[in-house]
């Protein structure tokens, strides 16, 4: 190897030896023969021994496996078969996606025991394009919440300060990435389950379209939102991620962007509108930047619990009846809500969505994207249920879950830093523009 393997036993935060390194500079390492993707497994597991028992971001570790296929990487490189940016590239998956041979908790002890006996199609196309996956990441209890701090392994902390929490529901994939233990990992976005924990870890987390990826494989929440997202600590590399998941291909071109203040939707910290306003403000050397008012979106706010809620406890409903205290208090309670939630009551949050589709739909062809905070706070600390915004768990959906609701493709990049946390700027687009959405990230 060109460049030796971390040898401190405990790294600062961001110091991981992925943290620095991009996929596609890894790439070239591994065909000129700088590096093997055995040497890349190995990077990673070290960083996991020392990281893990800080961050609590991984729930199975799949050594053996990693080995044997990173092995398997080398040889097919030897004998011409390269399989293109990702081939020998490790990658952590949430524990809500199905890996053959490996359990899927969910966070939940209804799932102790359970064994994937089949790859999640999303999975299965990652090792078609030579990726390997190296264990499962923490989520929050059935990604029914965004602290990340509620899952039957304990709380996933924040590796910029582990006092605070790292966001959910993919909570360990966003705190794996930025710590540097792996480059790429796989979440799931609901409402906001891969930005929440992007924008307070400081990665890029894009949530698809919804139905642009399938969810075979995958542990349902709220299927009429539930979606597959990539994640990593640049736009490049998330590209490269989202590509192989979606088999589509960059698309050149710019598009204006519009400012969309956060106030009106939810309060927000004037520190998080301050540093996300003016990381927007780097991009008007190359785009026109307009403001906007989308006041019906703060409507989406109340469909978004009606929805989720009423589809979740759909999902569990046999498990909430057979054995609720299996369930985590919080969990339970949610569910026992979803519970309660009455046909008529679904019925209007669907039509509501379908209005105010039409019209942000009508705003995104005059303005082509939209940007805002991706969360109105930084990272609360661990089991913090209030702050200075409100509810904690309502305060960090807020300005995710309309876009959730609307089934538009939404990406949320680094911004910069409100005090020691991280900040996250959303960019949402129109269906089918992840790309675009890229585009306008890596120029960030």
């Amino acid at each position: 190897m060109s460049s030796s393997l971390p040898t401190r036993t405990a790294p600062p935060p961001g110091a991981g030896w992925f943290a620095h390194r991009s996929v596609a500079g890894l790439a070239a390492d591994l065909r000129a023969g700088r590096l093997t993707a055995r040497d890349l497994v190995a990077a990673a597991l070290a960083e996991i021994e020392r990281w893990d028992p800080v961050v609590n971001a991984f729930v199975t570790v799949d050594d053996a496996g990693a080995r044997r296929a990173a092995e398997q990487a080398d040889r097919e490189l030897a004998d011409g078969v390269d399989r293109g940016p990702l081939h020998g590239i490790p990658i952590a998956v949430k524990d809500l996606i199905d890996v053959r041979g490996l359990p899927t908790t969910a966070g939940s002890r209804h799932f102790t025991g359970a064994v994937a006996g089949e790859d999640a199609d999303c999975v299965r196309r990652l090792r078609a394009a030579g990726a390997i996956v190296l264990g499962k990441t923490a989520t929050h209890e059935i990604a029914l919440g965004p602290t990340g701090d509620r899952a039957a392994g304990g709380p996933t902390r924040n590796p910029h300060l582990p006092g605070h929490m790292a966001g959910g529901s993919s909570s360990g994939s966003a705190a794996a990435v930025a710590a540097g233990m792996v480059p790429l990992a796989l979440g799931t976005d609901t409402g906001g389950s891969v930005r929440v924990p992007a924008a307070l870890c400081g990665v890029v987390g894009l949530k698809p379209t919804h139905g642009a990826l399938s969810l075979h494989g995958v542990l349902p929440l709220a299927p009429s939102l539930d979606t597959v997202g990539p994640m990593a600590r640049t736009a490049a590399d998330c590209r490269l991620l989202w590509t192989v998941l979606s088999g589509t291909r960059p698309v050149p071109g710019t598009a204006p962007l519009a400012w969309v203040a956060p106030e009106p939707i939810h309060p927000t910290l004037p520190e998080v509108t301050a540093v996300v306003r003016a990381a927007l403000g780097d991009l008007a050397e190359v785009t026109e930047v307009t403001e906007v008012t989308v006041p019906e979106v703060a409507e989406l706010r109340e469909a978004y619990p009606v929805l989720q809620g009423s589809e979740a406890f759909a999902v569990h409903a046999e498990r909430f009846a057979a054995a609720p205290g299996l369930f985590g208090e919080e969990v339970r309670e949610r569910l026992r809500a979803g519970s309660e939630i009455r046909g008529w009551e679904y019925v209007r949050a669907r039509e509501l969505r379908d209005q105010v589709r039409a019209h942000v739909l009508g705003l995104l062809r005059r303005h082509g994207f939209l940007a805002l905070p991706t969360v109105p706070l930084p990272a609360p600390p661990v089991d913090a249920r209030t702050s200075a915004v409100g509810d904690v768990r309502a305060a960090l959906l807020s300005l995710t879950s309309p876009w959730s609701v609307l089934g538009l493709p939404a990406l949320s990049v680094p911004a910069g830093l409100a005090g020691e946390l991280p900040v996250g700027l959303q960019l949402v687009g129109p269906p089918g523009s992840e790309h675009r959405l890229l585009t306008i990230a890596e120029r960030l």
